[in-house]
């Protein structure tokens, strides 16, 4: 039986030392020893730190079909921060910016504390994170049991302390561990849904302010939920010896540059998953000695380091979310990289034809989705361009199609990961990311002065 790399531990050394050695995709054995270190119910949110929140929430917005469901600023009392969450179904984005110093100051609180609604929240640090990073994500937010718990088993775990556990109010709590870079690991934990506190319990944290939505016609282009979080680091050895280290997440799957990469350039990953198999957390790393520089490394470059490359979001129809998307395109949505050419689809009618209709794959074809399959399901994708100033962050649409079950109560649920990650899509995402950085090349070549 082949084994995962951290069976393989001292086969092979990494660049830092430690033994690692990837069996890629093929060998690789699924299994899940149900090992969560404390119990993790799901994504919670993802928080991006920005100068200007409200340009980019409303962008987002527009651009997802993701109305604003919460806000804490100014208006609410808060002089640390503006923050606006937008919800399509259980898909949660927070965008978060701080306010001048002077404006705490003058309310006699310094740049993060009681005053914020996030009390993890530096207004000094935020603006640091901003010059370095651009738009990023800044906090991955997970749904635990006990966030005080997941804070000190984790730390007890090695995990890097990134802020303690704070009583958020009304059966609400926060801490938060260093994930890689400058990204954090939060954990949140809420009263029980059935609580009988005659107070309304927040739709997402104390300190927001709910929004009705008085929309006629409501924002809704079929986007469901997070479905895994993409970090790009330097050393997948030793991040995920970290994170799985802590949280006792298993790998769900490898995959190394004969996998997925190109002629031209490559990566090495690994996804972690918990128990249930629902948050996924894939890490990369660039590969290099190839022809070009690694899509990985030029991430790292312009990002400043480690961060999250890109997120998946989950649609009940990504067809119909994909065409409400790039309706939106040519009036500041976002773009979508060049789709595969026509024979591609050929392979798809072999590989997925006897799921997918005909017209369903010309649909594809037409909207440029990708198609690819596992031994369980089938997974259609197709990815944005970057979505700040910086060839950093992008997002991912897809939707999996197969893989039903049921939980111990009868309720029919989908295996997390269904029709895998793409791996038969990767040469083709691969060269749409190569052909956007040739032309930013190519540009930034004719700015160079003549010797």
């Amino acid at each position: 039986m082949a084994k995962s790399a951290k069976d393989t531990a001292g086969n092979e050394e990494d660049g830092a030392g430690n033994g690692f050695k990837l069996v890629g995709h093929t060998n690789f054995v699924r299994s899940n020893p149900k090992s969560d270190r404390f119990p993790v119910y799901a994504f919670h949110h993802i928080e991006f730190w920005t100068s200007d929140a409200t340009s980019a929430a409303g962008r987002f917005s527009f651009s997802l079909g993701m109305p604003l469901a919460s806000k804490s600023d100014l208006s609410t009392g808060n002089p640390v921060h503006a923050s606006y969450l937008l919800r399509s179904h259980s898909l949660l984005f927070l965008f978060s910016a701080p306010y001048p110093s002077y404006a705490a100051a003058a309310a006699g609180f310094s740049d993060g504390g009681p005053a914020a609604a996030i009390p993890s929240f530096s207004a000094s640090a935020a603006r640091r994170f901003s010059t370095s990073h651009g738009l990023a994500v800044r906090a991955v937010a997970i749904h635990v049991a006990d966030a005080a718990e997941a804070f000190h088993v984790s730390v007890s775990r090695g995990a890097r302390p990134a802020f303690p556990p704070a009583d958020l109010g009304e059966g609400f709590a926060l801490s938060e561990v260093e994930l890689y870079g400058d990204v954090v690991l939060r954990f949140i934990s809420s009263p029980p849904k059935n609580s009988e506190s005659p107070k309304k319990i927040p739709s997402f944290l104390p300190g927001f302010e709910d929004l009705p939505d008085s929309n006629p016609h409501p924002l809704d282009y079929g986007i469901r939920r997070l479905d895994h979080a993409v970090g790009n680091v330097e050393n997948l050895a030793a991040t995920v010896e970290y994170i799985a280290g802590f949280t006792g997440f298993h790998e769900f799957a490898e995959f190394t540059a004969e996998d997925v990469g190109t002629a031209e350039s490559g990566l090495n990953s690994v996804v972690l998953a918990n128990n249930e198999e629902d948050v996924l957390i894939p890490v990369n790393e660039p590969v290099h000695g190839m022809k070009r520089r690694s899509q990985i490394q030029t991430y790292l470059d312009h990002n400043g380091g480690p961060g999250v490359q890109h997120l998946a979001l989950a649609s009940d129809d990504v067809l119909r979310t994909l065409r409400e998307m790039r309706s939106k395109s040519v009036m500041g949505g976002f773009e979508f990289l060049e789709p595969p050419p026509s024979n591609y689809y050929d392979g798809v009618r072999r590989r997925a034809g006897d799921i997918l209709s005909e017209e369903k794959i010309r649909e594809c074809q037409e909207l440029g989705v990708l198609v690819d399959r596992d031994d369980q399901g089938v997974l259609l994708q197709i990815f944005t361009k970057p979505v700040g100033d910086r060839p950093t962050i992008f997002l991912e649409i897809i939707q999996r199609i197969g893989c039903m079950t049921k939980d111990k109560d009868g309720r029919e649920y989908q295996k997390g990961g269904c029709g895998g990650f793409g791996k038969g899509n990767f040469s083709e995402l691969f060269k749409s990311i190569e052909e956007y950085e040739k032309s930013l090349e190519a540009k930034q070549s004719t700015l160079v002065p003549a010797a």
